[in-house]
């Protein structure tokens, strides 16, 4: 598959229900990819647009999504108390060849179209129309980010029951920033693999998935995980890796600027940059190589970045 290719397949859609008179908007934005109804296809494309047709039906048969960010809590508006942090990595790698779709309000878009891009999601994005300039920037964002396909690193194996409680757990996982796959059975791949209902691992315990996360993570232990991240529990990553090449994927959930967020990746990797949306290409700071691993500072960062990396041998 073509570069190219790949970077057309993994760019979300923008589904616009409104009529051809809007399409200074679009334009504007510098939105060039849509989906529309079938009706209004031949228009959109005749507009110069790249146009997919969805029914109805197509969308309604496509898993709905949660809007990514921050939910608020009831009964829980203690400070010191961890965000509730909305994220869709874990079912896109619980099910990698669904198809999804986002239905946005105000304020979303940009952050669900960056989700889906760094999963490689077939996503399409229901926006509200106020929206259309900073998804537009977004896109263009990633469209103009070099296209890399590396397989995704993970540090645990997961069997999936396909039970709620199996799904929760894998959010937690993800929310922590402790990399799993989906497997079908154990694997020498992994230090650990879970299976809910076993002695190791009783479906009661998983029914607090919070505390779970927490049991795996001291297993894990934090000096053999892969990667770590300092001083943000709003920040998602994901991480993929190949020869001796990495890229991380940063997701901020939290709708704040994040100054000097640091990580830690298991590796020796080279000093670069961090290509950060709405702020461009940013040097790392505070880069050391030791003990194995790998630490740097990204200077800035607001909704999402990419940060690729070589391994020093």
């Amino acid at each position: 598959m073509t570069a190219l290719l790949l970077l057309a397949v993994s760019l979300p859609c923008v589904y616009w229900s409104q009529g051809i008179e809007t399409r200074a908007a679009l334009e504007a934005a510098a939105i060039k990819r849509i989906c529309v109804t079938p009706e209004r296809a031949d228009a959109w494309r005749a507009a110069g647009f790249t146009v997919t047709s969805l029914s109805d039906a197509d969308l309604a048969s496509r898993e709905a999504l949660p809007s990514p960010g921050l939910a608020p809590r009831a009964g829980l508006a203690s400070p010191t108390r961890s965000p509730w942090v909305v994220a869709s990595g874990w079912r896109f790698t619980r099910h990698p060849g669904a198809k999804y779709v986002y239905d946005v309000p105000a304020g979303k878009a940009a952050l669900a179209a960056a989700e889906a891009f760094a999963y490689g999601a077939d996503a399409v994005l229901r926006i509200d129309p106020a929206d259309v300039g900073t998804v537009g920037e977004m896109l263009t964002f990633l469209e103009a980010l070099p296209a890399v396909d590396l397989p995704a690193v993970s540090e645990l194996g997961i069997e999936d029951d396909g039970s709620a409680v199996a799904g929760e757990v894998m959010n937690l996982l993800a929310r922590r920033n402790l990399l799993f796959q989906v497997v079908e059975a154990a694997s020498p791949r992994f230090a650990i693999t879970i299976r809910l209902g076993t002695p190791e691992y009783p479906r009661e315990e998983a029914a607090d998935p919070s505390s779970f996360a927490l049991k795996i993570r001291r297993r894990l232990t934090d000096e053999q995980r892969a990667l770590r991240v300092y001083g943000s529990e709003v920040v998602i990553c994901r991480l993929t890796s190949d020869a001796g090449r990495a890229r991380l994927h940063l997701l901020n959930y939290g709708g704040r600027e994040i100054e000097g967020l640091r990580i830690r990746l298991r590796g020796s990797y080279g000093d670069g940059a961090a290509l950060v949306s709405g702020a461009g290409r940013l040097a790392l700071q505070d880069h050391v190589v030791v003990g194995g691993a790998t630490e740097f500072s990204v200077p800035r960062l607001l909704t999402y970045a990419v940060i690729d990396l070589n391994e020093v041998r």
